[in-house]
């Protein structure tokens, strides 16, 4: 490439200021829309921000609209056209998540792709040459890279700013199963460009997804697209096409997706079927009027698109359960980080009165989870409410309230977790 490419916080606050400045190009969109949305994301508690799913009709298999595989209500919470993961149906179930169980998170359907006839199409002015195009097998004839990471929605736990903090929000309500960890197998993203002729004037890559366009409001906003920066385009992203040993499953961006450690879920791009990539900065709905934090906290253009996920915990247990009063229970459940790894993990049985270690289970690394159990011998009968709070190596541990954005993203304070003592 040449040049040293811009650290991440520079980027970001570069493009800020493009974007404020209207010096940045609008990818598939006009500016004007995307300035509606941002108008609308801004105001607090307002649903007008959030891009809807398109219409679709349920499947015989499936009780919600456009996804293929069942969906059992012991196992997922449907939420629209999403299912949320129950969190207590991942215990047992390993470091990765089955398929079976992993959250999906669609915008419009899932679409039914032929690997044969499927094309990966590289373009756009930060080129040295032509566009370049790859088919499945040779895509699969690169080297493979295979990587364990989790993808994470960026509103994952979006309801505790309601129920918790008595803040209005936006957007999918999800509680914390918005969130799955699996064995990506694919190819590095740097290897298709580099092999594309990427030039050392490129700023930014926008892979677009094959689903349906997204209708909001009145406004086409077109196939799902977001903009990733050079920096990270070449650093650890891949393009998958298999999730633990297996080919990817329709709803989980089969043939080709995108996997971007440690960052948001909207920057995972399923079903990827073409990757710009320009020498302007771009700009599209996903990184203006949604996935950016609005609020009083924040600058009235919102902050810069979000990127690496926040630090969470959750219990593996139902929602309500029941314990036995002076019986032994292990209490088990996942931390996780988007930024340093988890160092540290503490719950309380108390309601946060008093605090103890528990035992990691998995050795703590980036973009990835870690599992862990303490005991609790409950003395009194009654309801009770459970704490867990994580501390990553950077030192960063989970607060006690989240800093309120309109959108509800990137929900990082502890949760309470009400269970009954019979």
């Amino acid at each position: 490439m040449g040049s040293v490419p811009p650290s991440e916080s520079a980027y970001d606050a570069t493009r800020l200021r493009q974007w404020s400045r209207g010096a940045a190009r609008s990818a598939g969109i006009e500016r004007r829309d995307l300035l509606r949305l941002v108008a609308a994301a801004a105001a607090a508690g307002s649903a007008a921000g959030i891009a809807g799913p398109a219409q679709a009709v349920p499947s015989a298999t499936s009780p919600a609209p456009g996804i293929v595989k069942p969906l059992p209500p012991e196992v997922f919470t449907v939420r629209g056209t999403n299912a949320e993961t129950n969190f207590a149906a991942l215990r047992g179930t390993g470091l990765l998540t089955p398929a079976d169980r992993f959250f999906v998170r669609n915008h419009t359907v899932t679409p039914r792709l032929d690997a044969a006839d499927w094309r990966l199409t590289v373009w756009g002015d930060g080129l040295r040459g032509p566009a370049v195009e790859f088919g499945y097998d040779e895509l699969r004839a690169l080297p493979p890279v295979t990587r364990t990471a989790f993808v994470e929605c960026a509103g994952n736990a979006r309801s505790f700013y309601t129920t918790q903090q008595n803040q209005q929000v936006s957007g999918t309500a999800w509680t914390l199963g918005a969130i799955g960890t699996a064995r990506w197998r694919g190819v590095r993203l740097a290897d298709v460009l580099r092999r594309a002729g990427i030039g050392r004037d490129a700023v930014d890559v926008l892979p677009r997804g094959l689903d349906g366009e997204v209708i909001s409001n009145g406004i086409n906003l077109g196939r799902v697209r977001r903009p990733l920066p050079v920096a990270k385009a070449l650093d650890d992203v891949l393009l998958a096409y298999e999730m633990n040993g297996e080919p990817l499953p329709p709803d989980h961006g089969f043939p080709v997706r995108l996997i971007v450690p440690s960052w948001v879920g909207i920057a995972n791009i399923k079903w990827v079927g073409d990757i710009e990539v320009s020498a302007q900065p771009l700009l599209s709905p996903w990184n203006t009027g949604l996935y950016r934090l609005f609020g009083p906290a924040y600058p009235p253009e919102g902050s810069a698109p979000l990127a690496e996920q926040t630090l969470k915990s959750a219990f593996e247990v139902a929602p309500g359960a029941s314990f036995r009063v002076r019986r032994r229970h292990v209490l088990t459940g996942r931390s996780w980080s988007g930024g340093s790894p988890v160092r540290r993990v503490e719950v309380s049985t108390d309601g946060g009165a008093g605090w103890r270690p528990v035992r990691l289970h998995d050795e703590p690394r980036s973009g990835s989870w870690v599992r862990w159990s303490t005991e609790w011998r409950p003395r009194d009968r009654g309801p009770a409410v459970l704490l867990a709070r994580a501390t990553d190596r950077a030192g960063r541990t989970q607060p006690e309230v989240a800093v309120h954005n309109t959108q509800g993203y990137l929900f990082d304070a502890v949760v309470r977790h009400e269970v009954q003592v019979v």
